[in-house]
């Protein structure tokens, strides 16, 4: 995130849960490392409950999610690491939408932000809304927070029933089928890794 001079960054970390989409951890720092990570983890971990589940920590390459203080802690928890392979720029295609979305919000400060507590605070807003408003087109619009509390099938039956009422009562404004509601199911991080993330269990899923 841009700081209040050119060359000044603040450093923002986020985990976000591929099946639901929701952002379960994150925080603004004033540098990069290790140690900053792992304190993101063991909220994100506290948080959700999710203590002693088989879990996935999917990352890049670079060192602040390498260290050893950040190792270890996943040893501690029983999480696996798992990284981006080296020049595979699709490996981590989640965290990479989820930062597209937080630069591209219209109301992101071109200009950086002054101080670290106001990017932390522009961050919380960023997160309520993604977590809580955003209609994820990638989970048939619902919110991250609402799949995550597994509300997305009564939401999406819901639609459902209103669509084909809407067809049946006006056929001629209809051109084929209505929209697609059903829930998505498993998840892949990345096909051709064949990591995939079931639907049966979505509190097991990659913190």
């Amino acid at each position: 995130l841009g700081g209040p001079i050119k060359g000044q960054h603040y450093y923002l970390v986020m985990m976000v849960d591929i099946f639901s989409r929701k952002v379960t951890g994150w925080e603004v720092f004033l540098a990069e490392s290790a140690h900053n990570s792992r304190t993101v983890l063991e909220r994100a971990v506290l948080a959700e409950r999710i203590i002693d589940q088989p879990l996935v920590l999917h990352a890049d390459n670079g060192s602040p999610f390498k260290g050893a203080t950040l190792l270890e802690k996943l040893h501690e928890l029983g999480i696996t690491p798992s990284f981006s392979r080296p020049r595979v720029s699709n490996d981590n295609p989640y965290s990479e939408a989820l930062f597209r979305t937080c630069k591209y919000r219209p109301c992101y400060p071109i200009h950086g932000f002054a101080t670290l507590s106001d990017a932390q605070e522009w961050v919380a807003g960023f997160v309520q809304w993604y977590n809580h408003e955003h209609r994820h087109s990638g989970i048939r619009l619902v919110t991250p927070a609402q799949r995550h509390a597994g509300e997305d099938k009564a939401v999406l039956a819901k639609r459902h029933v209103i669509n084909q009422a809407a067809r049946d009562a006006n056929p001629a404004r209809w051109s084929g089928k209505t929209r697609n509601w059903t829930p998505i199911g498993t998840v892949s991080l990345n096909p051709e890794r064949e990591l995939q993330v079931s639907v049966i269990e979505p509190e097991k899923q990659v913190a």
